[in-house]
């Protein structure tokens, strides 16, 4: 690449991510239930306080802005909005809402989430998304959400992972609500994408012109035997619905799936044409898959076939796979947002590579003309990894889970370096201070 290739222009945003229940604490919803049933790969974890964010958000937004970032992801914690069907916490509001204009005033522009994976514990046995009272339930959220974000010029992510959401949900019974149904799964995605709409409507009466999208999990697919036609047949299935299915119907308005055995879906949704003003991609990894002669039929595996190391959650470094991906999702005709990219790095040390590997990625797809806007690194804190519980270490600063003190990392001086630089250099031109997450 030129000289030229390798600038982030002036108008690139740099920002961090964070999700609510990863960090903030003290919150009581689906998924504090399914830890105290033991469902977490160590069983006896909580998330608990978290990192308390709720308390020391004011200090980590200044991290923020000591890494040179200008964008800030976070999300709103239905379960502490509306507790019980129906009512509404208003100091939960008003604390989002001043939260919120913190953000605006530290010069940091809010990437708001509305969905994070997280429910109140009174909505899988109510209102489940795959039953259609599930629209009314996240519509009366939404339009009380919609004053917090008057003002703010902020980016609207309405649905995080829908996919990671319905296969963990309604297919492997991993999260909750803990549902091997291919049947639930198709009507739960359906409605999903209606909430999306539904979401698009009530911001639109309240705000006017909203910039609004979702953040899809996008993942890198390969045959686990490149010889074998029914892994490769996989790939062929597996990519443009996980990958494209939301996208697509967000696009087209037409939601379609086909996964034989697993769920299809062929449905025109009402409002869903041309529906987003961004296109949200989250990337980590490439999958390899395996066909297997049982449902779901598809087994995930992470290889390391050119030698350069899995991340310490076991997940092959791609970044090839992140420009593929870019690349796939020109055909929107949307600015692309980087909503979520990062590395498991428990000693701190790998970060600063990876996170080069992958800016390069972002230009050169910016040079082969996709309109990406912004990259957000996940995350600014290491925080709870959900299944994998207290293990998994993303963040730029590492947290002393006993103190949560936070410490920098290499990574904090190498992104400070390119996002106040506007230029990719390597790790080796920027000096840092050493890994902290050994001591």
């Amino acid at each position: 690449m030129t000289s030229t290739a390798l600038t982030f222009p002036a108008s690139f945003t740099f920002g961090v991510a964070t999700s609510a229940y990863q960090v903030e604490g003290g919150i009581e919803n689906d998924w504090a239930q399914w830890e105290r049933q033991g469902k977490l790969k160590e069983p006896a974890a909580r998330c608990g306080r978290a990192v308390d964010h709720w308390h020391r958000y004011p200090e980590d937004y200044a991290l923020a802005k000591a890494v040179g970032a200008t964008a800030f992801r976070l999300s709103l914690e239905w379960a502490r909005i509306e507790p019980e069907r129906g009512r509404f916490d208003e100091r939960a509001l008003e604390a989002y809402r001043e939260r919120l204009l913190r953000l605006r005033a530290e010069g940091l522009r809010p990437v708001v989430t509305l969905h994070h994976f997280t429910h109140p514990t009174w909505f899988h046995a109510s209102t489940p998304w795959h039953l259609p009272e599930s629209l009314d339930a996240f519509r009366q959220y939404v339009r009380r959400c919609a004053p917090l974000l008057e003002g703010l010029d902020a980016l609207i992510i309405t649905l995080n992972e829908p996919m990671v959401l319905l296969l963990g949900g309604y297919l492997q019974g991993l999260m909750p609500p803990g549902i091997a149904d291919g049947g639930k799964l198709t009507a739960a995605l359906a409605n999903l994408v209606r909430a999306h709409v539904i979401a698009r409507e009530e911001l639109g009466q309240r705000l006017g012109r909203v910039e609004l999208g979702i953040s899809q999990n996008m993942l890198a697919f390969a045959p686990d035997r490149a010889w074998h036609p029914l892994d490769r047949l996989l790939v062929g299935l597996a990519a443009p619905a996980y990958n494209h299915a939301f996208h697509e119907a967000l696009s087209s308005g037409h939601l379609r799936v086909f996964m034989p055995g697993v769920a299809s879906a062929r449905v025109r949704i009402e409002g869903a044409r041309d529906s987003v003003e961004f296109v949200g991609v989250n990337y980590y990894t490439r999958a390899h898959l395996r066909f297997i002669p049982r449902p779901p039929f598809i087994d995930f595996r992470y290889r390391d076939p050119e030698g350069r190391g899995l991340t310490d959650l076991g997940w092959e470094q791609r970044p090839e796979g992140f420009l593929q991906l870019l690349q796939e999702v020109k055909r929107y005709g949307k600015p692309v947002w980087v909503t979520e990219n990062g590395i498991d790095d428990r000693q701190g040390t790998v970060r600063p590579e990876y996170l080069h590997a992958h800016l390069r990625q972002v230009l050169a797809a910016r040079e082969a003309g996709v309109d990406v806007r912004g990259y957000l690194y996940w995350s600014l804190l290491d925080n709870f990894e959900w299944l994998e519980g207290w293990g998994p270490r993303f963040g730029l600063y590492h947290v002393d889970f006993d103190t949560l003190e936070r410490r920098p990392t290499p990574a904090c001086d190498y992104f400070r370096a390119v996002a106040t630089g506007r230029v990719l250099v390597p790790p080796s031109a920027v000096a840092s201070a050493q890994p902290s997450a050994a001591r």
